[in-house]
């Protein structure tokens, strides 16, 4: 089973869960708590969430989830960047604390950058670290130059993760920011890593060597791209899934690796950058 190694932590199996639009369907509740749930039974640990996703309404499902077997999972959750100050990060994690039923964060990711400057929020995160709210802090949709600057502040090579879109047809982080963060023990969060939510959704899944590898390798096209994700390492995917089925279908994938012609093929089909792209965001 692939795995990725958070500095300080345990091991982690190398695919996660993510809860982008959860909590927005009262309906959905049920089903999106059992599959997370299901996640957790299939050694799914990490449970990635935001105060943003249903305004703390995917928080409220995850906290439902975590009923009773809280120990058993990695938590992570994202805060506003206009919340990312020192006062309002500390407002913002509380409510988030409430939300999730629980009284730690094993992650606390800034969403995105705001106009809070960075040193102010690295204080803001350090002092939550200190009274035991978060046990790490990271951040999301950084880029190179962004994290370049962050490293530079004080405590800021302390950041655990980055998490940014990344699948097979969004490459870009491949040209620069996927080496700087290995070169700092910074491991990704790959968000969509099946396009969810993108334009490219149906390109990927309607793809004839896509299909063909698939077809050959007997596994299905949501498994070929996780497998492709966590390829690299120092890479972890967090796709969302609302369903006990889907989330068998993901974990499933942590077995799986892509002989190089397999990999040959899906270069020719979606290659790597060949110079500095922006930062893919959705």
């Amino acid at each position: 089973m692939k795995t990725i190694q958070f500095r300080g932590e345990p091991a982690l199996p190398a695919i996660g869960q993510g809860t982008w639009y959860m909590g927005e369907t009262p309906a959905l509740r049920n089903d999106e708590v059992r599959a997370l749930q299901a996640g957790l039974d299939a050694g799914l640990r990490l449970i990635d969430t935001a105060e943003m996703y249903a305004e703390g309404g995917a928080e409220e499902v995850v906290g439902e989830a975590l009923r009773g077997r809280r120990d058993q999972a990695f938590l992570v959750s994202k805060v506003y960047p206009w919340n990312a100050g020192e006062v309002d990060a500390a407002e913002a994690c509380e409510r988030s604390l409430r939300r999730l039923r629980t009284d730690y964060l094993d992650l606390y990711l800034l969403h995105w950058r705001g106009n809070v400057p960075l040193e102010e929020t690295l204080r803001a995160m350090e002092s939550l670290q200190q009274q035991g709210k978060i046990r790490h802090w990271g951040v999301s949709n950084f880029d190179s130059e962004d994290m370049q600057e962050l490293w530079g502040e004080r405590g800021g090579v302390n950041c655990l993760t980055n998490q940014v879109l990344y699948h097979l047809a969004s490459r870009g982080i491949e040209y620069d920011l996927l080496h700087a963060c290995q070169q700092h023990d910074t491991p990704i969060m790959a968000y969509c890593p099946l396009a969810q939510a993108g334009r490219l959704r149906q390109a990927l899944f309607d793809d004839p060597h896509l299909q063909q590898v698939a077809q050959q390798r007997g596994i299905s096209i949501a498994q070929l791209l996780l497998s492709w994700v966590i390829r690299q390492p120092g890479v972890m995917a967090i796709p969302k899934a609302s369903s006990v089925a889907h989330v068998q279908e993901n974990a499933a994938a942590l077995t799986l690796t892509l002989e190089a012609e397999e990999l040959a093929l899906l270069d020719r089909a979606f290659p790597p950058p060949p110079h500095k792209l922006a930062l893919d965001v959705v």
